[in-house]
């Protein structure tokens, strides 16, 4: 309850900050005069910032309705099942399941892992085990416990019985994580429709709240629609979520229309394309910047990019080509995004040369290339020609250099941070694209500068000269153009 000392001492407040504000120097600069500041970097600032909400403040009427509320700081408690691999294998998997937890704001206290031949179809670890954890959850004072798989709706139901907190399975988390980086009017209706593609088969409530009727003249008399024997809650909930998903199903579908006429548009002009691929966090965007000073948002943090971003850029030998930051995949990536964010991931499969971007520097790059590759397979993108780049070379050791060369003959060794090999991947980028297939003399006149700028720009000049008649050039074109150059072949000279 606010005083009138109280109120006296907030407004005193007030007054001080207002004439600090009045005082201060107005041609100091500000974050957004100073220089290197990109749209990524405020992007960054502004997830990363203390946000008020007005109108939220209460003063309660009566102080012990406070004993009766808990702070839920999610405080977690990680446990996996390990099924099959090594030791190594499974620590492995449980640290990046602490690195997903971290990054949706999480505090870990603990992390277990278990042997088993498969999880347990009840509790996913065995009602022992169960029991034990409900335990060291009661220790520790967390509020929730994350599994390293995805839990059955029943699975998921009876260990919340058991331990008498929330659980949370590792697409749930990842589902989170999304919801909180998209931005995008597209990546917000991907995120929403996979949030609900999962919701749907575990919806449950307390005790017998989701099977009470409504119907007739209960609730008020509802009117159309309502009246008859009536459905049960979880019905009426079921039937919402399911329309919701008609409605976000037809959304996409008209971005992805949207997407494709982009697409389209750059294959008519005959734009070569080429998508960033790769795990989570190996340094997707940072290589965009370097290659295009696109100023994307960079972040080392799990998905830090959910939305698409396409910026031109050239080749050494001045061809223009179309560069793609996509999402990053990780081990074991929810079926419900790949299915929600397929409009996206077609910019992958739709590409004329795909860079797969590995972190060199992580414990087991080669398994994160295999994780992509099953995204990959399951998106129809695997037969897209692929340039394995290495990054992060500056924070590895001559040995895991030397180990993963052999393992990565072709590979290029970059990195984005410092710029290290960036000249190199250019020159093997402008040699894997798709050189254009017609052989073409001509001699354009001067005043048709627009056809010798577009043969600069989509083609691949050979030879250059200027005479009296006009500008003589011997290039490889695409066929479209290669009809408009027609008009203007190139006299043979005289012998």
């Amino acid at each position: 309850m606010t005083t009138p000392q109280n109120r006296a001492i907030l407004e005193d407040a007030e007054v001080r900050a207002d004439k600090a504000a009045r005082s201060r120097d107005t041609t100091t600069p500000t974050q957004w005069d100073l220089p290197g500041e990109t749209p990524g970097s405020y992007a960054l600032e502004e997830r990363s910032a203390l946000r008020r909400v007005g109108g939220l403040s209460t003063e309660l009427a009566d102080v012990t309705e406070v004993e009766y509320r808990q702070l839920r700081l999610e405080r977690v408690v990680l446990v996996g099942v390990w099924t099959e691999g090594t030791a190594v294998d499974a620590q492995r998997s449980l640290a990046e399941l602490a690195a997903l937890a971290e990054t949706a704001g999480s505090e870990v206290l603990e992390a277990f892992v278990q042997r088993r031949d498969k999880p347990d179809a009840a509790t996913y670890v065995g009602s022992g085990k169960a029991n034990e954890i409900r335990d060291i959850v009661a220790a520790t004072g967390a509020d929730t416990v994350i599994c390293d798989g995805e839990l059955t709706p029943g699975q998921l139901n009876q260990l919340e019985k058991v331990l008498k907190v929330k659980v949370v399975d590792r697409t749930a988390l990842i589902l989170d994580i999304f919801a909180q980086h998209a931005t995008s009017r597209e990546g917000k209706a991907q995120v929403e429709l996979a949030q609900m593609q999962y919701m749907l088969p575990r919806l449950r409530g307390w005790g017998e709240s989701l099977s009470r009727q409504a119907g007739g003249r209960v609730a008020g008399g509802g009117g159309i629609g309502t009246r008859g024997p009536g459905e049960t809650k979880i019905e009426t909930d079921r039937r919402r979520i399911r329309s919701r998903v008609s409605k976000l199903r037809r959304e996409i579908a008209g971005m992805a229309t949207a997407r494709t006429t982009q697409r389209n548009s750059r294959d008519r002009n005959a734009t070569p394309s080429v998508a960033i691929a790769g795990y989570t966090n190996a340094g997707k965007s940072s290589l965009l910047n370097q290659l295009t000073d696109a100023g994307v948002l960079v972040q080392d943090a799990l998905f830090a990019t959910l939305d698409p971003t396409v910026r031109r850029a050239e080749t050494v030998d001045g061809r223009e080509y179309t560069l793609t930051d996509t999402v990053g995949f990780v081990r074991h990536l929810p079926h419900q995004l790949v299915d929600a964010f397929r409009s996206t991931l077609e910019e992958v499969a739709a590409s004329d040369l795909l860079l797969h971007i590995v972190d060199g520097s992580d414990p087991d790059p080669l398994g994160q290339i295999n994780a992509v590759h099953v995204v990959l397979n399951d998106i129809d993108a695997s037969s897209v020609p692929e340039l394995i780049v290495v990054n992060k070379v500056d924070a590895m050791s001559e040995e895991d250099v030397l180990l993963l060369r052999q393992a990565l003959p072709g590979a290029v060794w970059i990195s984005a941070r410092t710029g290290e090999g960036i000249e190199a991947l250019r020159d093997v980028i402008a040699a894997r694209l798709p050189h254009p297939a017609v052989h073409v003399e001509v001699l354009v006149p001067y005043d048709r500068g627009d056809l010798v700028a577009r043969v600069h720009r989509d083609g691949e000049v050979l030879e250059e000269t200027h005479e009296p008649e006009g500008t003589r050039l011997v290039a490889q074109v695409d066929a479209g153009l290669a009809s408009l150059l027609e008009p203007f072949p190139a006299p043979v000279p005289e012998s």
